[in-house]
């Protein structure tokens, strides 16, 4: 069948980790990132670097002429004097509001510009709080119920400098099982970074996971033991993906089935 060229799509309302009290960012990204809004984001934070190379996957709503953007890279190389940057956003289909689920930006720090561990450990709490559990080499920020998850660790700039070099607390860690068989948010985590970042890719991993969202903040040492060569922040709202991968579903067999009507005919009379 032809595409639907006039196809109307309603956006539904859509569940997820965060609210307006309680919505953690990634260079001004948060989960209530429209595509659109994100792009102006990414472009203007780039702008003037001139080697910066654009990923901007545009996706068909189903067999409709209907386009919207399902993913965004924007990546900045490293090099000797020049700090490299990349940064990737998914998002659902315009029946749930083509809004983020899953962002990340990873920056690899030039030599003679890597920031002081204790620097960075002050600008993540100073901006997201007071972490869930801290431990090898990451700050977990764990959301549930539009709130960050305590462990019963209270973490100050001394302890945090000394509990992210050192394995996880598995006291700590352990809290953050579920008792329903759900996983720990922290492995979930880790497992959804190597997944392709579809949301039927990670909707098993969502709906497994012993929470709402998560935020991981990675600070892999430098030159030094006390220099920070390369931080990763990952941004997840898995409740998000398991509700956009359930309306999304829903409006792509609706219109499916609107190309493909059930013949409405009757039997005659005989």
């Amino acid at each position: 069948p032809a595409p639907s060229f006039a196809y109307e799509i309603k956006p539904r309302n859509y569940e997820s980790a965060f609210t307006a009290k309680v919505r953690p960012d990634i260079l001004g990204i948060s989960t209530d990132s429209t595509a659109e809004s994100a792009r102006a984001i990414l472009e203007a934070a780039f702008r003037g670097r001139v080697a910066t190379k654009t990923d901007i996957q545009q996706h068909k709503f189903g067999s409709t002429a209907v386009s919207y953007i399902a993913a965004l890279t924007f990546d900045f190389p490293p090099g000797p004097k020049q700090t490299g940057e990349v940064l990737s956003t998914s998002f659902s289909s315009p029946a749930s509001a083509n809004r983020a689920y899953f962002i990340d930006r990873n920056l690899t720090f030039a030599q003679d510009q890597q920031p002081s561990k204790t620097e960075m450990m002050k600008q993540v709490m100073d901006k997201y709080g007071a972490p869930t559990i801290i431990g090898d080499r990451h700050v977990y920020y764990i959301y549930r119920a539009g709130r960050i998850v305590s462990v019963g660790v209270k973490y100050k700039e001394r302890t945090t400098l000394d509990a992210i070099d050192r394995p996880l607390d598995p006291r700590a860690a352990v809290k953050l099982n579920g008792g329903n068989g759900r996983g720990s948010c922290v492995a979930v985590v880790k497992r959804a970074q190597t997944k392709e970042k579809t949301l039927s890719a990670m909707l098993d991993e969502a709906r497994d996971a012993n929470c709402d969202g998560a935020l991981s903040v990675q600070l892999t040492p430098g030159i030094a033991p006390d220099r920070v060569g390369n931080a990763e922040f990952t941004l997840l709202d898995f409740k998000r993906i398991v509700s956009a991968a359930a309306i999304d579903g829903e409006a792509l067999a609706a219109e499916e089935k609107e190309r493909n009507p059930v013949p409405q005919g009757n039997a005659p009379k005989l």
